[in-house]
């Protein structure tokens, strides 16, 4: 499939994307911030630098977007079709860097949220609820994502299912 834009448009739009403070990323602190949960952003001391640490909790958190963290099973996840095996081979290395940095996190005794992108934009509140839950729990990991329909707040198995 040839692209329909030129590659100066579509350059333009690529350089808009940002790694921080992404719309998911902003609602999520200004839920957490509301509830009374105070962080630290992208803390650069730890591995894969979260975008929200709670150094009271031993908590870090993290907000993936479905796409670029190639969220399996979800409907805002698609390959592109064009140069397929650069955005395979991009996304795969994606996902398994993401993987490295939980468990290197849950070494050294870490609690570690994955929150993805399409459950914060089905029902941003329940998200933060069930974040919320987990921050004051002793649970190790949390992965929050949708099905069916529903936010599903799982245990996070350092394979981010």
């Amino acid at each position: 499939m040839v692209d329909v834009m030129s590659p100066a448009v579509r350059s333009a739009l690529m350089s808009r994307i940002r790694a921080r403070n992404t719309k998911p990323e902003v609602t999520v602190r200004r839920q957490l911030w509301a509830r009374g949960f105070r962080f630290r952003l992208h803390a650069k001391g730890l591995a894969g630098k979260p975008d929200l640490v709670l150094p009271k909790w031993k908590a870090a958190v993290f907000v993936h977007g479905c796409f670029w963290h190639r969220h399996e099973g979800c409907p805002l996840f698609r390959l592109p079709e064009t140069r397929a095996d650069f955005w395979d081979a991009k996304l795969s290395a994606n996902r398994q860097r993401d993987l490295a940095v939980v468990r290197s996190l849950l070494g050294m005794s870490w609690r570690v949220a994955v929150v993805w992108e399409c459950a914060i934009r089905l029902d941003s509140s329940a998200a933060s609820d069930c974040l919320s839950e987990w921050i004051s729990s002793d649970r190790k990991g949390i992965e929050i994502r949708t099905s069916d329909g529903t936010v599903i707040c799982g245990d996070l198995d350092g394979g981010q299912s």
